[in-house]
C-alpha cells in the first residue's frame, strides 16, 4: 500500500559555483547524524522540507514515512542546528522489494560540504541491509545538481515523466539497481560533494522531496 502522491522536487543550484556568504564553512566541519528519533523529530523535518521545496505537503505524508520507516529517515545536525534531512520509504513493488528516496534537503549554507551525499548514502545502506534490489526516486530534468549528485552514486535515468510536477516541470525517474556488487563505490564513504531533493511520485502514489 503506497501513501499519498507525491512529487520529487530536487533542487540543487550550483551549489559549487555559489558562495556561502551567511555562514564561514571553508574550514571542515563537525556534523551529527542520526536517525529519526520521534515525534520531537518531525518538526525539524517539515520545517526544512516546507522552506526549501515549492510542492505542499501535508502532516500525513510526513508522517507516512517517519512513522512505518523511521530507520530510512535520517536528520543532520550541526551545533544543535537541523540543517538536512532524508526521509525514504521501502516495500513490494510489482514483484520487486525496493526503495525510495522521498525526501532530501540541505539549507543553503551547507551545501557543497558533502553532507547530502552522506544523507543518502546512509538511507542506501539500510535498504541494501534490508534486501532491497533497488532505490528510485524523481527529480527534475532542469535540475542539474541533484542529477549529477545521483549519477555520482551510480542512479541511471530510467524514465522521463512529462508535465510531472505541479509547475509543469517534467521529471526524470532515477534508478538504482543491486545486487550489492555492482554497488557504486561512492556509496560506502562519505564524499565532498553535497545535495538535497524532494519528489512525490504520482504515478506510484510514494512520497519523495529533495532539496540539496
Amino acid at each position: 500500500m503506497e501513501s499519498s502522491s507525491t512529487a520529487n522536487n530536487y533542487k540543487v543550484e550550483e551549489e559549487e559555483e555559489e558562495e556561502n556568504v551567511e555562514l564561514d564553512l571553508s574550514s571542515e566541519i563537525e556534523i551529527e547524524y542520526m536517525n529519526y528519533g520521534g515525534e520531537h523529530h518531525l518538526p525539524l523535518i517539515m520545517s526544512l522540507v516546507d522552506k526549501e521545496l515549492s510542492e505542499p505537503y501535508s502532516i500525513f505524508t510526513y508522517r507516512y514515512f517517519v512513522y512505518l520507516w523511521p530507520n530510512l529517515s535520517f536528520l543532520a545536525f550541526h551545533k544543535g542546528k537541523c540543517i538536512g534531512t532524508i526521509v525514504c520509504k521501502m516495500g513490494e513493488h510489482r514483484h520487486t522489494f525496493r526503495g525510495y528516496i522521498a525526501m532530501l534537503v540541505v539549507i543553503k549554507p551547507y551545501r557543497g560540504k558533502g553532507i547530502a551525499t552522506e544523507l543518502v548514502t546512509r538511507s542506501i545502506r539500510v535498504m541494501m541491509e534490508s534486501g532491497c534490489e533497488e532505490v528510485t526516486l524523481e527529480a527534475e530534468v532542469t535540475n542539474k545538481g541533484a542529477l549529477a549528485l545521483y549519477g555520482r552514486l551510480g542512479f541511471i535515468r530510467a524514465k522521463r515523466l512529462f508535465r510531472y510536477y505541479l509547475n509543469g516541470v517534467d521529471a526524470f525517474r532515477l534508478k538504482l539497481l543491486f545486487p550489492r556488487s555492482a554497488i557504486n563505490p561512492a556509496l560506502l564513504m562519505t564524499t565532498n560533494e553535497d545535495g538535497s531533493h524532494a519528489h512525490i511520485n504520482r504515478e506510484s502514489q510514494e512520497g519523495s522531496s529533495q532539496f540539496y
